[in-house]
């Protein structure tokens, strides 16, 4: 077992870190989810997630291809379009995001109330 495995924390350099980075950050969740029930071109999926820029989902979505998350598939009309679909191994996260999308649901007075504190500490000091 390579010492990445064993201590994630203290090894900067874990394979596992750069792999949690480029699947746990803000667009990978909000692409997944959209592709949650069936496959959507790129354009489709733009109009779902407001706010994101078409560089940043063009990154992102190549980033989820590369690590196996999603498969993009060239659709042969005029002119030639790409869909993107959850893989195998990227429906395998929907059980860890389901439990994280809950766990804000169910938390997020508690979060807001802590933030509220929080900023009034900030603006009190």
């Amino acid at each position: 077992m390579s010492e990445c495995q064993t201590d994630v924390l203290s090894v900067a350099s874990c394979p596992s870190r750069l792999l949690l980075d480029q699947i746990a950050d803000k667009w990978s969740v909000l692409i997944l989810a959209s592709l949650h029930h069936g496959p959507l071109r790129f354009n489709a999926i733009k109009r779902r997630i407001e706010g994101v820029t078409q560089k940043a989902l063009t990154q992102c979505l190549r980033r989820l291809e590369r690590n196996g998350i999603v498969e993009r598939r060239v659709i042969a009309t005029s002119p030639i379009s790409v869909e993107y679909e959850i893989t195998a191994l990227g429906h395998s996260l929907d059980r860890p995001f389901q439990a994280l999308y809950l766990w804000t649901l169910e938390h997020l007075p508690e979060v807001e109330s802590a933030r509220a504190r929080y900023d009034q500490r900030e603006t009190e000091g």
